[in-house]
């Protein structure tokens, strides 16, 4: 049994504002990757992202983007002691009715075991708090990753 896990949030901007606003290395590093974004999320990149809070700059591999819909990627799992290994992330971006975005992101691949679960349940309170830091960005201009973790 491998370990998966699912968040969403809804942001009160456009469908095409808040893709822009996590496809655009520049808004990306404004309030999630602390230490820069480098390279924009395109079918077939392999874009760097570094959270100087997390030390080191790690590789992103983009598997798909649908514009305005959706962002698929692979980067690797937390070390567990055995072979190295990627996980998949879908980040969905669906239009509400009253204008608002609904933000899905699943992500998928730890091996079984302690390490595995660890590494998902760790991912998992990121992904939460990078919906939040995008909601407050996007809606109002605040990095809400600045200082919080270091």
């Amino acid at each position: 049994m491998a370990y998966d896990f699912r968040v969403s949030g809804r942001i009160a901007k456009p469908v095409h504002e808040v893709f822009e606003a996590v496809a655009d290395p520049k808004q990306l590093s404004g309030y999630f990757t602390t230490g820069g974004a480098e390279g924009r999320l395109e079918t077939g990149a392999t874009v760097t992202w570094d959270f100087a809070d997390f030390p080191g700059a790690f590789p992103v591999r983009v598997e798909r983007v649908q514009k305005d819909k959706e962002i698929v990627l692979h980067w690797q799992a937390a070390d567990d002691g055995g072979p190295a290994y990627d996980t998949t992330v879908t980040m969905s971006f669906a239009g509400l009715d009253d204008g608002r975005t609904l933000v899905t992101i699943e992500e998928k691949g730890w091996r079984d075991g302690a390490a595995g679960l660890k590494a998902a349940l760790g991912n998992c309170e990121g992904w939460t708090g990078m919906l939040c830091a995008l909601k407050v960005y996007i809606e109002h201009g605040i990095n809400l990753r600045e200082g919080f973790y270091k």
